[in-house]
C-alpha cells in the first residue's frame, strides 16, 4: 500500500485521492437566491443527512483549490440564510454537470442549465422542477474549516419542507431506488447510476444477535472457496445447528465428499438465499 500524510502531498492531488476512495456520494443540487434576486444552482458532493429529528443536513462549499476563491453558493447562503437542495436522478444528470461550471454571479445557471425554477412554499429560492426530491431547507450555522484553498464550509441545514413525486414511490409509499435512478458522484469525471443491476439488498437483523466469525468452525472460517461476503452470511444467523439436527443432515451427506466440494455445496445454498441450511451442511460435514 502506498501510505499518504496530508502537507506532505498537494492538496490538488490529496483532494483526488479523497474523492476516490470516498465514494460514491450523494449530491446536493443547491439552489440558492442573491440579494439582487439572482438565480443560483450548483451541485455539491461533500453532502448527506445527518439526522431526522430535527431533519438536518450538510454540503460543504469548499475553497477553490486554485485560487482560493469560495463560490457563489456560500455568499448566498451567508447573505439569505436559505438554500434549496435537490436530489439528482440520471435524467438530469448532464444538465446538472453543466451547472457545475464557474459562470459568474450575474449569470442564472437555471437559464444556462436548461431547468425550470419552481417557486418554493418557505423559502425564496427556487426548486428545480425536473429533480424528483426537492427539500427546502433554512441554514441553521455555516462552519468554516480553514481560510487555505480546499478548505470546507460546512453548510448546516435544516429541512423545513419536502417535496416528492409521486411517481418515484412504489405501492408501499416509499421511494423505489429504481425509480427514482439516483446519481452519485466519484473521483475525477466519474459518477454512479444507483438503479438496476447496481442495487443491491442487503438485509441484516440489527436487533438479535449474529453469532460472528469468531464462532464459525476453523475450516470454514479459514475457507479457500468461500468469500468473506458469502461467510458473513452464515455468521449473521443467531444460533449454531445443533449437534443433533447436524447428525441427522449428515446422513443426507454423499459419502467420500471433500472439503472443497462440500464448501461448493454451502456457496450454491448461499446464493439461494438458504445460510441456515448452508450452516447445517458446514455443522454436519464438521461431525
Amino acid at each position: 500500500m502506498i501510505t499518504i500524510e496530508p502537507g506532505k502531498i498537494a492538496t490538488k492531488d490529496l483532494h483526488q485521492f479523497m474523492l476516490g476512495a470516498v465514494a460514491p456520494r450523494p449530491i446536493a443540487f443547491a439552489s440558492t437566491i442573491s440579494t439582487d434576486g439572482v438565480l443560483n444552482l450548483a451541485p455539491y458532493s461533500f453532502f448527506n443527512a445527518f439526522s431526522s429529528n430535527p431533519p438536518i443536513m450538510i454540503f460543504s462549499s469548499n475553497r477553490r483549490v486554485v485560487n482560493n476563491t469560495t463560490k457563489d453558493t456560500l455568499k448566498n447562503v451567508e447573505d439569505t440564510g436559505e438554500v434549496v437542495i435537490n436530489v439528482v436522478s440520471h435524467s438530469i444528470s448532464r444538465q446538472m454537470a453543466l451547472a457545475s461550471v464557474e459562470y459568474g454571479p450575474e449569470v442564472d445557471e437555471f437559464k444556462k442549465a436548461g431547468f425550470t425554477p419552481l417557486a418554493s412554499e418557505m423559502v425564496k429560492p427556487f426548486r428545480v422542477a425536473e429533480s424528483p426530491v426537492q427539500m427546502e431547507c433554512v441554514v441553521e450555522q455555516i462552519l468554516p474549516l480553514g481560510k487555505d484553498g480546499g478548505a470546507g464550509n460546512l453548510i448546516v441545514c435544516r429541512m423545513v419542507l419536502m417535496h416528492i413525486a409521486e411517481e418515484v414511490l412504489n405501492d408501499k409509499g416509499r421511494i423505489d431506488p429504481h425509480k427514482i435512478d439516483l446519481v452519485g458522484r466519484m473521483g475525477r469525471f466519474y459518477y454512479a447510476r444507483a438503479s438496476g443491476s447496481a442495487i443491491e439488498e442487503i438485509v441484516q437483523e440489527v436487533t438479535s444477535m449474529g453469532i460472528g466469525f469468531d464462532t464459525l468452525p476453523t475450516s470454514l472460517r479459514h475457507s479457500q472457496w468461500l468469500t468473506g461476503n458469502e461467510l458473513a452470511q452464515i455468521a449473521a444467523l443467531t444460533s449454531w445447528p445443533t449437534r443433533e439436527a447436524a447428525a441427522q443432515y449428515a446422513t443426507q451427506l454423499q459419502a467420500g465428499m471433500g472439503i472443497e466440494a462440500v464448501h461448493a455445496q454451502i456457496r450454491t445454498l448461499i446464493q439461494q438465499g438458504k445460510p441456515d441450511e448452508a450452516a447445517l451442511l458446514a455443522a454436519a460435514f464438521e461431525g
